[in-house]
């Protein structure tokens, strides 16, 4: 009976019912038929008292920034700058799709948005270039899974509000291994560009002079990441704050710099906030009450007994909880997967002594691998839905990106000293 609200919410959410709505009835149905004892309006203050959060103000304002992106022409601009760095490189777009996705983390935050935003942009162009649709929808999923890690994703948020981890510290941490995941899938796009012949957009590299003039261009789209971080690590707002300056930013460069942002889309970018807040919020506060369930009945701390009965190594724990979490990610959401798993495997890291922060980039990549696995990966259907490719092909397609994703993971998750050396200069 103590388990039987973690198998209603996975009945649940592998009958199509959204995980928000999993987690309430999971609750729900504990403390209505479970713990009897428990006054009902205890639990109606949880729901209510875990949305008052001042840093939760973040999630809203980094997901306007995102939406504003999308009229304001910084993605654009940053499209170009990503063209001119690498479109001399074998497999010219393809590179640019990774690129893209890494400089646009900084900015959109979510993996799913940049899916569908190089799904519509890019794939068809690379499919006119004689690129196997495919290979461009795999490509296009795959660089989305960097856009979260790399600050201000909202991951890094969440998961520093169920931690009780430094925001500052997450976002800052998130720079190494957002950049390591672009690396490793530039050289898995080149290997494969040599075998397929994809060529480069452009004959040769592009001459000082040319990435000089697009960077003059792009350099306000590019400033917004370096000045939020900047900002909060010298003291001049706080991560919540920087939401809101990031969108008074973006405002201002759209209107009087790109001058593309007009008054007619400030309707559409507030409705689609709204919608996107609303289910994230949402998420946060059933994981709230479930959190409630699972403290009173001491999961964490026995499920830290029992994974410590296993090998008191903490290397070895960590290699049981990223196969624990990769299998997980092929079946789960991987916002499900953090609202459910963070709060049980937290306890058990700080008990083994890993650094907190260095085990919410573990889990943050590692769920980001899970959103390109097959059979349930969130990015997979997304990109999948948009360019109308069969789930098989893009299977066959994507194996070379997850094996260089996961190299990645194991870089961060055994050389801590390299993850940390960014957030422990704060």
């Amino acid at each position: 009976m103590t388990l039987f609200p973690i198998v209603i919410v996975m009945i649940l959410y592998f009958s199509s019912i959204p995980i928000a709505f999993a987690l309430l009835a999971a609750s729900l149905a504990y403390f209505t038929f479970g713990d009897v004892g428990t006054p009902p309006d205890l639990i109606l203050q949880k729901f209510i008292t875990s949305a008052s959060s001042f840093p939760l103000l973040a999630v809203p304002f980094f997901i306007m920034v995102g939406e504003i992106m999308n009229f304001s022409g910084i993605s654009s601009s940053l499209m170009k700058m990503a063209d001119v760095l690498t479109g001399h490189m074998k497999g010219g777009l393809a590179q640019v799709n990774v690129v893209l996705s890494t400089l646009m983390g900084g900015i959109s935050g979510s993996a799913n948005a940049d899916a569908a935003m190089q799904s519509k942009i890019l794939v068809p162009e690379m499919e006119k270039r004689g690129y196997d649709r495919a290979f461009s929808t795999a490509i296009t999923a795959a660089s989305s899974a960097i856009a979260p890690v790399i600050p201000p994703g909202i991951n890094l948020i969440i998961y520093a509000l169920i931690a009780q981890a430094s925001v500052a510290k997450m976002f800052i941490g998130g720079y190494l291994p957002g950049i390591m995941m672009c690396i490793a899938l530039m050289i898995a796009v080149n290997l494969i560009s040599k075998r397929r012949g994809y060529l480069p957009v452009r004959d040769r590299m592009s001459p000082l002079r040319d990435i000089l003039i697009q960077l003059k261009d792009s350099i306000w789209a590019l400033l917004l990441p370096f000045g939020i971080i900047l900002g909060i690590r010298f003291g001049v707002f706080t991560p919540t704050e920087a939401g809101a300056i990031a969108v008074l930013f973006c405002t201002i460069v759209g209107v009087f710099f790109y001058k593309k942002l007009k008054l007619k889309h400030f309707p559409i970018i507030l409705k689609n906030t709204v919608y996107s807040t609303s289910s994230v919020i949402l998420i946060i506060v059933a994981a709230s009450v479930f959190g409630q369930y699972m403290s009173w009945e001491r999961i964490p701390y026995l499920l830290s007994q029992s994974l410590m009965t296993l090998s008191a190594s903490p290397w070895l724990m960590l290699v049981v909880i990223n196969i624990f979490l990769l299998f997980l990610g092929m079946f789960l959401e991987g916002g499900a997967v953090l609202i459910i798993v963070a709060p049980l495997l937290v306890p058990v890291i700080r008990t083994m002594g890993i650094d907190v922060v260095h085990f919410g980039l573990i889990l943050i990549v590692n769920i980001m691998i899970g959103g390109i696995t097959p059979p349930f990966g969130s990015m997979m259907f997304t990109t999948c839905s948009i360019t109308k490719v069969p789930i098989g092909d893009f299977i066959r397609e994507i194996w070379p990106f997850i094996i260089a994703l996961i190299m990645v993971l194991l870089i961060v998750t055994y050389i801590p000293s390299l993850v940390l050396f960014l957030p422990n200069l704060i």
